[in-house]
């Protein structure tokens, strides 16, 4: 979406190609966009808060998705309290435009948040559900093999051990995320203390570059303990820096080093959710808006004395994030993820029946 003869006149570098090397000049371009877009945004704040006074901010539009802008903004004080839009790009005006019609045209009053409520949004779990008998079909269609389990507590032990065991688990449950981030609903997982789970991600499961980082899911309650952050971030929509107890030394000469050989240096503990820079996208999540997944991390903690886990989108690189069972399934299948839950269901790779393709799935998508 360039016009190559003027951004060659205007930068003095070529418009890099899908799938091409990225070098340094890239990543310098990289950075100053992102450096650009964080003043923008830090005027912006500065001008609202001189002509209103407010000390709380509300955020929506795309940009509001840049998650290091939003982090650099609530460490800088101007306000007390920041609120995004977790579906802030152009999928949320079908929200604000029924907001409007509820509001304004029926003239319908705001009632107070329910108890214990961030806001009315629900966690963004919104989208569609899927039943038992619809994850029964789903297993039929393909004679996919896999263990129901009636204890909820003893599915979480055993995916526990998956993910202490360096797997990767598809994990699907109650109604989809509204909004682009996956937030537990619809996410693959991982050990971050693994230290090649970064690299499994990326390459083996996702289909992208090594570099592409990942997002912690924390408890709520243990979200200080691990991050400087002393907030809600419940839509990962908030970058903030890795705890400096959960820090590892650098070695010499660090920041001398080429971007892809600082890439896989053990900063921290959780060296699959850490960044070059010692930071990481946050999600807190909330026993009252998703307690299944709440229960995961809790019992991971308990076992481990760990209470993150690795959470990124169930997609591969380009591809939509799953809506159904038959979804999930197909995804699990292309990939070398390791295990998936649907519901109570587990199905692991290892007794799965071949999987056949008609064709090279990875054209169906344009990749990002």
């Amino acid at each position: 979406m360039t016009r190559d003869a003027k951004w060659e006149a205007l930068f003095s570098l070529p418009r890099r190609a899908p799938e091409s090397g990225l070098d340094q000049e890239h990543m310098d371009m990289a950075l100053a966009i992102q450096q650009v877009t964080e003043e923008a945004v830090m005027r912006l704040a500065r001008t609202a808060r001189a002509l209103t006074g407010c000390r709380n901010l509300t955020m929506a539009g795309g940009v509001a998705l840049n998650c290091v802008a939003n982090g650099k903004l609530l460490r800088s004080g101007m306000f007390d309290r920041i609120y995004i839009q977790p579906a802030a790009g152009d999928a949320g005006g079908a929200l604000g435009a029924a907001l409007a019609a509820w509001h304004i045209w029926k003239g319908n009053e705001r009632t107070p948040l329910p108890e214990g409520a961030l806001d009315r949004m629900r966690g963004s779990y919104l989208g569609p559900e899927f039943s038992p008998a619809d994850v029964d079909r789903m297993a039929s269609r393909h004679e996919a093999p896999y263990t129901r389990f009636e204890d909820f507590d003893a599915l979480c032990d055993t995916v526990c051990e998956h993910l202490a065991a360096g797997h990767a688990v598809g994990w699907f449950q109650g109604r989809m995320e509204y909004g682009p981030r996956a937030l537990g609903g619809r996410s693959i997982l991982g050990d971050p203390r693994h230290p090649e789970m970064q690299k499994k991600l990326n390459l083996k499961i996702k289909y992208r570059e090594g570099f592409r980082p990942f997002a912690p899911s924390v408890l709520a309650e243990k979200v200080s303990d691990c991050f400087e952050l002393d907030r809600p971030s419940p839509y990962m929509l908030l970058v903030a820096p890795v705890a400096e107890a959960l820090r590892k030394p650098l070695p010499e000469g660090y920041f001398q080093k080429p971007m892809f050989e600082r890439l896989y240096v053990q900063r921290s503990t959780l060296p699959a959710i850490t960044h070059v820079d010692f930071s990481a996208r946050v999600q807190t999540v909330h026993r009252n808006t998703n307690e299944r997944y709440w229960r995961l991390i809790n019992r991971f903690n308990e076992r481990e004395g760990c209470p993150v886990v690795v959470n990124t989108s169930f997609n591969v690189r380009g591809e939509p994030i799953v809506c159904t069972p038959q979804d999930a399934y197909r995804c699990f299948m292309r990939t070398e993820m390791d295990h998936l839950v649907i519901g109570d269901c587990l199905f692991s790779k290892d007794r799965q029946p071949a999987w056949r393709e008609t064709e090279d799935w990875r054209d169906e998508y344009e990749l990002d």
